[in-house]
């Protein structure tokens, strides 16, 4: 018998959050009122969620037509949101494989149904995405390692879960070192100038997920992110709707109060 799943209604989660926010169905009442009141104090942040969604498919999408990459590590994926990062991939080469690695038990549960009927190529893998040891000796990540191919790495709106302590900057490199050479990042976080709204938001986050949070960082703290890293795609990292964007009818941010701040880099 499989253990049971316990949901954890009574405070709200980021990954259901973000679902609400792209106008999904799997989150609660609790998730909902959150996002009410981080909408008042910052309106754009939708908008922001839905550009930053639009950034990791044209990302993906990029490196797999653009620079033959066919096998990603998306980590902290987040609820299962279409299209997700292996469909994206596959409309380019049916053979792609993505591990989608997530602690979240509800996260989890829903990519592990999702994906049952394609084992061979795609897998979930319940951890901490900063566990970079943990992550790298699992047999479905050594399994893209094979052949020393190049892998790309996702961190897309998933750093400003983990404070300053966790060190974000340290657990690129780490990444970074265990990839075969020529693989590449794709980062994005949620960043401001404003330091009052930042302090706020952090603030916020911290105290409804039970400190189950990290902070709102500054553009400049975001761009050494991508410190010994070769940006592709832009000169330099950027809020994302402006990473090669489809066309000048792409979705855009209406305030930019708070941005997703990123880009996409090759490992020297």
């Amino acid at each position: 018998m499989g253990s049971k799943l316990i949901l954890d209604i009574s405070k709200p989660s980021v990954a259901r959050m973000y679902d609400h926010l792209l106008g999904g169905t799997d989150n609660y009442k609790v998730d909902r009122e959150a996002c009410e009141t981080l909408l008042e104090m910052a309106p754009s942040t939708r908008e922001l969620a839905q550009v930053n969604r639009a950034f990791l498919v044209r990302a993906v999408r990029h490196l797999a037509r653009e620079h033959g990459v066919r096998r990603f590590l998306d980590h902290g994926s987040g609820l299962p949101t279409r299209p997700n990062v292996h469909q994206v991939a596959q409309e380019v080469d049916p053979s792609s494989e993505v591990v989608y690695i997530d602690n979240d038990p509800i996260v989890y549960a829903h990519g592990r149904g999702m994906l049952a009927e394609d084992p061979h190529t795609t897998a979930v893998l319940k951890a901490d995405f900063r566990d970079t040891d943990e992550i790298f000796e699992a047999p479905e990540v050594q399994r893209l390692l094979r052949e020393d191919k190049p892998v790309a790495a996702l961190f897309v709106s998933v750093l400003h879960c983990i404070p300053d302590s966790d060190d974000p900057w340290g657990l690129i490199r780490r990444v970074a070192e265990r990839l075969p050479a020529g693989s590449y990042m794709v980062i994005s976080q949620l960043a401001s100038d404003d330091a009052e709204l930042r302090s706020q938001i952090t603030d916020f986050m911290a105290e409804i997920t039970g400190g189950q949070w990290g902070q709102v960082r500054s553009i400049s703290e975001v761009t050494r992110l991508f410190q010994g890293l070769e940006l592709i795609g832009a000169e330099q990292p950027c809020e994302v709707s402006l990473w090669r964007p489809d066309s000048d009818l792409a979705p855009r941010q209406r305030s930019q109060e708070w941005v997703e701040y990123g880009g996409v880099a090759r490992i020297r």
